[in-house]
């Protein structure tokens, strides 16, 4: 039997396989509200067999957006544009659905990808960022404001007021984004957070702001619906965060009711040397499995079925999560159902592909066609 396509229980959610769609950036809202482009995007996700489709990282405030383009959850014209879009992919689709939830913090005030990536200049919309630190994030970025108490409460409270809209819209998962470089990622990082007050210096200090965070959506997220994290596992940078930091962090997330932790790396800045290759952040998120005992979340060049199943079968991680992979092969699971003998979800108007039905679905490159073969 397949453990990619045997059923999990996150807190109190079953999901009816191991294979999440990762949260990607679209950069594709307007003043934070959803698009078209997000029903299309999310709807054919949710139709994929994936058992949880995770919507893209959405900013609690509107300074703490990556670029004009994110999608926000902070007024109520972001929950009637969300809302029209899950209820196609709840109408449609088989997956459960989750949301992440963040604040870039002093990555904020971007370009979109295909426009550089690069800082807004003047004549762009720029604005003001915040962050642990007054320190750029990059050569020729613009300087962050060091965050003072009264912006930690606004963003607190910001937080758990996503946190009450996401409830409100039928999210049967949230995610708080710690990882990344994004702003609770800036203080948990010494790379980043260079504070001498009760947020900087020690990791019991760094960790303090992310913990108040979580503990601020724990109050307001009913126990029924499953409450994460996304952490990283290394910065990949000589005193950045490690695996014995991460860790600790994860322990801490643990026993304030996160339900799972989705391991991540890099992202914070100064000069990563990142040892990319298949799978590569697999092995922090068994470390955190093994130590902390906290159902984990694998991502990061996971392409194969194959791959996916010896990364869940040999306890590695406990669900995988897909991100270019599912958006190079939007049905991925219907592949990897066939490859591992699992079965998945489809819409009946697709049933026709279904491999019992459709000779072709076992059919691969290069394979001869049937007057080929004859010949």
């Amino acid at each position: 039997m397949s453990q990619l396509f045997s059923p999990i229980r996150l807190g109190g959610q079953d999901f009816d396989n191991r294979i999440v769609v990762s949260p990607m950036c679209q950069y594709s809202a307007v003043h934070g509200d959803a698009t078209d482009w997000h029903l299309a995007h999310l709807g054919q996700l949710a139709m994929s067999g994936a058992g949880l489709v995770v919507a893209e990282a959405t900013a609690v405030e509107p300074d703490g957006r990556i670029t004009h383009g994110d999608l926000g959850l902070y007024n109520d014209d972001n929950v009637a544009a969300l809302h029209r879009v899950l209820g196609f992919c709840r109408r449609y689709g088989s997956a459960k659905l989750g949301i992440q939830l963040g604040h870039a913090g002093r990555k904020a005030s971007q370009s979109v990808p295909w426009e550089g990536g690069r800082a807004l200049r003047d004549g762009e919309d720029p604005w003001q960022t915040v962050s642990a630190s007054a320190v750029p994030f990059a050569d020729d970025w613009h300087t962050p404001r060091a965050a003072t108490e009264e912006d930690l409460d606004r963003i607190v409270k910001a937080f758990a007021a996503a946190t009450r809209r996401s409830v409100a819209l039928g999210f049967e998962l949230i995610e708080m984004h710690g990882a990344h470089g994004y702003l609770l990622h800036q203080f948990l990082s010494p790379v980043s957070n260079m504070r001498t007050d009760a947020y900087g210096g020690s990791l019991e200090n760094r960790m303090r702001f992310p913990l108040r965070v979580f503990e601020a959506m724990r109050e307001v997220c009913p126990a029924e619906i499953a409450l994460g994290a996304r952490i990283t596992g290394s910065d990949w940078v000589d005193g950045g965060i490690d695996i014995e930091e991460a860790v600790a962090f994860a322990a801490e997330l643990k026993a304030r009711g996160c339900d799972y932790v989705d391991v991540t790396s890099g992202g914070v800045g100064g000069r990563a040397k990142i040892a990319i290759g298949p799978g590569y952040q697999a092995p922090f998120a068994a470390e955190i499995k093994r130590r902390v005992g906290i159902p984990v979340w694998s991502v990061g060049l996971i392409v194969t079925p194959e791959q996916a199943e010896e990364i869940v079968a040999s306890g590695q991680a406990d669900m995988i999560a897909l991100a270019r992979t599912i958006m190079d092969e939007p049905h991925w699971p219907w592949n990897a159902a066939r490859v591992l003998g699992g079965e998945v979800a489809r819409p009946p108007q697709y049933l026709r592909a279904a491999p019992n039905v459709w000779p072709g679905a076992s059919y691969k490159p290069g394979t001869p066609l049937l007057r080929d073969a004859a010949e």
